[in-house]
């Protein structure tokens, strides 16, 4: 198995009005390829901003950070742009969906992006659309959908153009519990069936059970790598 993340000694500070905030201090983290990972910690922790580097959303201070075979560093905005359009899916916990297309053309955005063929994109986010409980409702906009039906609409648009990641930041905050779990549900099942490598955070510890790998941060660095989910302090 070969590693999709490789993290060595990252750091990243905020500054303003000369006040200096160490969000990360001094990260090392593999992950493997087809993992289905959760990070737990409490907020302010630097969850986000992890998230954020690995997707290369943010640039760290200091630090290797390696996804899919590529140095972040090394590369310029242009690679840096077409990795993260390529390689990485994101979900968020906001959905982050565009009002004005209906949930076939959100989902199929990234594809658009791609150059992929109007046929050919279609084809696949309905195949996908189907898989994840939305077939039926190509041609609704996200007003009309429900938070569950929505975060699932981001799922489908973060796994149709096949990323070798998907970083998720808290994807099931904003859904009742139920809901949560299905979502989790189907996430690992896309893990399972397509290979797909989900690296997501989260502060709801049944959440955290779903996942094969439980990483916890605190104060910007990881205090705890593995290991069962009771007991553990996410608050």
């Amino acid at each position: 198995m070969s590693s999709i993340v490789n993290i060595q000694g990252l750091t990243k500070d905020y500054g303003q009005n000369g006040v200096v905030t160490h969000a990360l201090r001094g990260v090392d983290l593999t992950i493997e390829s087809g993992e289905f990972t959760a990070m737990a910690g409490p907020s302010g922790s630097g969850k986000s901003t992890l998230l954020n580097i690995i997707g290369g959303l943010d640039r760290p201070t200091t630090g290797r950070v390696e996804v899919n075979g590529q140095e972040l560093n090394r590369l310029s905005s242009t690679k840096l742009s077409r990795l993260r359009r390529d390689r990485i899916g994101f979900i968020f916990q906001s959905y982050n969906l565009i009002p004005v297309l209906t949930v076939l053309e959100n989902a199929e955005y990234v594809l658009m992006l791609q150059g992929v063929s109007a046929a050919q994109r279609r084809e696949r986010v309905r195949d996908l659309l189907k898989e994840v409980g939305l077939e039926g409702m190509e041609d609704r906009f996200p007003r009309e959908l429900s938070g569950g039906q929505q975060q699932r609409v981001a799922i489908t648009r973060a796994i149709a153009p096949e990323p070798a990641l998907v970083l998720a930041d808290e994807p099931t905050a904003n859904v009742d519990s139920k809901t949560a779990i299905a979502l989790l549900d189907l996430m690992r099942q896309l893990n399972e069936e397509k290979g797909v490598t989900f690296f997501f955070s989260t502060h709801d510890p049944n959440v955290m059970k779903q996942a094969r790998r439980l990483v916890l941060l605190r104060d910007g660095r990881i205090s705890r790598d593995g290991g069962m989910v009771e007991g553990l302090d996410t608050e």
